[in-house]
């Protein structure tokens, strides 16, 4: 069973509580689901949960935005929040980032998403056309977001790389940080920034779960080094969460998440000078 301090739950765990009465269960699937748990709600990373203003992929919007967003999916300052995906692990990371760097103090991931649900031979059912709505008020102390933590902007990640005070860590494919391989959005360079380290987020991963705490120490001893201030990057700030979350299970110090990640710093409008790229 898994530790109640940890950030993650099993599927014994939550089918043991789904009726909790503070429990909320919240989709982060990306897309469109196909299947879910009776009584989700949904948090949708590419409608209301991201800043569709800022040009880059999956930016975080406003805290007043985000409160709107949360409370609108049932979110209360006393709700147990489980977060789960359709993947075993993907964008579900980036939803429980979010809500803890916005000052929710109760939120876990299903360990292994719907997949690992699904082989403890739990039930689901068809995902709705129109997810349901409505203000968490009702159900106890609304949410309201604080300003987000944990966040590295593109000046946080060039002091980094040139002080060295805290670890840089792309969490991209070895062939995306390489530049061997294209990247999947288009008008970005290919390679990674001079400095930053390469720990895919799929070798934090085993059979769908994250990887015992044991084996997550001798990867991030192999690559990182000893427990430092740390700042996760990806693609759009998505998949960076999945490092972040195996960094706090760690107990890493100062673990932080460059929100504009590649889709900023790879932009091939951008100088090189200012924004270097080693391919």
């Amino acid at each position: 069973m898994t530790n109640h301090t940890s950030p993650l739950v099993d599927a014994a765990w939550l089918a043991a509580h789904r009726n909790d009465p503070h429990l909320l269960l919240l989709d982060a699937t990306t897309g469109t689901p196909e299947r879910t748990l009776e009584g989700a709600r949904r948090f949708d990373l590419d409608a209301d949960f991201s800043d569709h203003t800022s040009g880059l992929a999956h930016t975080l919007p406003s805290p007043e935005a985000f409160t709107g967003a949360c409370r609108a999916q049932g979110v209360t300052a006393h709700s147990d929040i489980i977060v789960f995906e359709s993947n075993p692990y993907f964008s579900g990371a980036r939803a429980r980032w979010m809500l803890r760097q916005a000052g929710h103090p109760r939120v876990r991931i299903l360990d292994g998403g719907l997949p690992a649900w699904e082989r403890a031979g739990q039930p689901t059912v068809p995902a709705p056309g129109t997810w349901p709505t409505g203000d968490g008020a009702a159900a106890g102390e609304p949410f309201t977001a604080q300003p987000f933590a944990g966040v590295a902007t593109a000046d946080d990640v060039r002091a980094a790389l040139s002080s060295g005070t805290a670890a840089v860590v792309d969490v991209r494919s070895a062939g995306r940080f390489a530049g061997r391989d294209p990247e999947p959005r288009p008008g970005l360079r290919c390679g990674h920034m001079p400095g930053a380290l390469n720990l895919p987020f799929t070798d934090l991963l085993s059979d769908g779960h994250l990887r015992p705490e044991a084996e997550l120490a001798e990867i991030f001893a192999r690559v990182v080094g000893a427990p430092r201030p740390t700042i996760f990057s990806c693609g759009s700030g998505v998949t960076a969460c999945i490092g972040a979350l195996a960094a706090e299970r760690l107990g890493w110090p100062a673990v932080r998440v460059y929100d504009g990640s590649w889709a900023e710093w790879g932009r091939e409008s951008l100088p090189d000078a200012e924004w270097p790229v080693i391919v």
